[in-house]
């Protein structure tokens, strides 16, 4: 079965990838208590091809020979994953796809209510699913994707699992809010509603967190001389109405908004650090005053020290109303 002809969800529920990793096992880990949080089912799903060689310089029986082995290795990856959720009450679905990984992923996403994966993965021909996928699944999944770091392993109970030194050093503390990254986009509207909806459900406080990245040589196009104070002023206009916009959808949640000096990536990264979940959005926009999550998204999936929740661009009718809130940043043309 061809991951262009993956079968469906029995039922909407989470689906983590897995492929035998430290970084797997946190994602399973995490999606296991998020799926036992949510009372949604979990999807265990590990993919694998055979390799080109074997189908183009071998006859059919080798091939079939080799599919078998393979698949093997991917039902041994499978069971030793499963291991780890002992003790954790949750319905789940294992499966074993064959097809590239983050085609099977993708179409699985289509149907799920939240797809898992870790930052990174191991190579190999049973692999390759936390690697290109962490950085290709999120920008095209139908629904939110969690990445999550190796030292969330740490949180989770399980320091065994890596991320004891340099940038995946585990917080000591973890507060309790969710971080959003917010840009004046409308994708980064969109993030703020899903951010605030995570920390409804889990209790939580929400920080709505916007970057001024410093000016340097970069951006040597600007047409005048920036007036940084005024800036900042008129920023801290546009994240008060956003707050504003926010509680009027969700007034039992705590939010409060933060105007942080710094590079966008940087800032989010160590947000991640300390905070339950961060979320943004899939793309942002251009500019001196955001760049959340363009060029930069990949900086922040792949180095955060914590879960990254990136919400797919969609419609959604809360948005209509934010421009009644006051200041909005114009759309881009």
């Amino acid at each position: 079965m061809s991951s262009e002809h993956a079968e469906g969800l029995s039922q909407h529920g989470i689906v983590v990838g897995v492929d035998g990793s430290d970084q797997s096992t946190c994602a399973l880990l995490w999606a296991a208590r998020e799926a036992e949080r949510r009372g949604a089912p979990l999807y265990v799903v590990t993919a694998y091809t055979v390799p080109v060689f074997a189908a183009s310089s071998m006859d059919a029986g080798y091939a079939t020979v080799d599919d078998d082995v393979i698949r093997e290795s991917a039902q041994a990856v499978l069971n030793e994953s499963l291991s780890h959720l002992e003790g954790i009450s949750v319905d789940v679905h294992p499966r074993i796809e064959t097809g590239d990984a983050a085609g099977v992923l993708l179409d699985l996403s289509e149907e799920a209510e939240l797809m898992v994966v870790g930052s990174r993965g191991r190579g190999g021909f049973v692999g390759r699913l936390l690697g290109s996928v962490s950085s290709a699944l999120p920008a095209h999944s139908k629904c939110p994707t969690a990445v999550i770091p190796v030292c969330t392993g740490a949180r989770l109970g399980h320091p065994e699992l890596g991320g004891k030194s340099g940038r995946e050093r585990p917080s000591a503390t973890v507060e309790p809010v969710v971080v959003v990254g917010v840009d004046g986009s409308e994708q980064a509207r969109m993030a703020s509603l899903a951010a605030a909806e995570e920390a409804r459900s889990r209790g939580l406080a929400l920080r709505v967190i916007c970057s001024v990245a410093p000016f340097n040589g970069s951006l040597a196009w600007v047409p005048a001389p920036v007036d940084r104070e005024a800036l900042h002023a008129d920023l801290a206009l546009q994240l008060a109405a956003g707050r504003d916009w926010l509680k009027s959808h969700f007034p039992d949640v705590d939010i409060w908004v933060d105007l942080v000096d710094g590079p966008p990536a940087e800032v989010l990264i160590e947000a991640s650090a300390t905070s339950e979940l961060l979320v943004v959005g899939t793309r942002g926009r251009g500019g001196f005053a955001g760049m959340l999550m363009g060029s930069t998204s990949q900086g922040v999936l792949h180095h955060a020290r914590g879960p990254v929740l990136v919400v797919p661009d969609k419609a959604d009718p809360r948005l209509d109303d934010r421009k009644s809130f006051g200041p909005m940043i114009a759309p881009v043309r």
